[in-house]
């Protein structure tokens, strides 16, 4: 079986930015979407050191699907952002909204991975690259199927 959903279009603008010491990650690249007034997007690409990581993992759940996100795990820095990636888009009232997974290393080189939770701060820099998406809607709504927030892509 094959099932999905997608929206076909290009790419409008890139827009990279510089994290400082003490940011949130998640709430920078959020303020950056936001500043620039992108919706519909990606991270391309965003590596950096972090002072502590909250991360969330697929876990058993109360939902339909019987799956979802858990408390975040917290790990203490300093840490090596190996990379973050994901998408920039909008809730239905149109307020941004930014799914990223990121891939982290200790002092030790042990790696972590997962769902980037609020509370991920940066060490001494962060530096991203977010891409703006044209003639895509990247909507992201509670799929009554599953009864988790989805992202649900359509051509403009």
């Amino acid at each position: 079986m094959v099932n999905f959903d997608f929206g076909a279009g290009g790419f409008a603008r890139a827009v990279a930015v510089r994290l400082k010491p003490g940011t949130d990650l998640l709430e920078g690249l959020t303020q950056v979407c936001k500043k620039n007034n992108i919706q519909n997007g990606v991270i391309v690409s965003a590596l950096g050191s972090l002072s502590k990581a909250y991360l969330c993992n697929p876990t058993e759940v109360d939902t339909k699907a019987g799956y979802g996100y858990g408390e975040p795990t917290f790990i203490d820095g300093p840490l090596e952002l190996l990379g973050a990636s994901g998408v920039v888009c909008h809730d239905l009232d149109g307020s941004v909204n930014l799914h990223v997974h990121v891939t982290i290393s200790n002092k030790q080189a042990e790696c972590f991975g997962g769902h980037l939770a609020p509370g991920t701060t940066v060490l001494l820099t962060t530096d991203a690259v977010i891409a703006e998406l044209s003639g895509i809607e990247m909507e992201r709504k509670m799929d009554p199927d599953l009864d988790v927030p989805i992202l649900t892509p359509r051509t403009k």
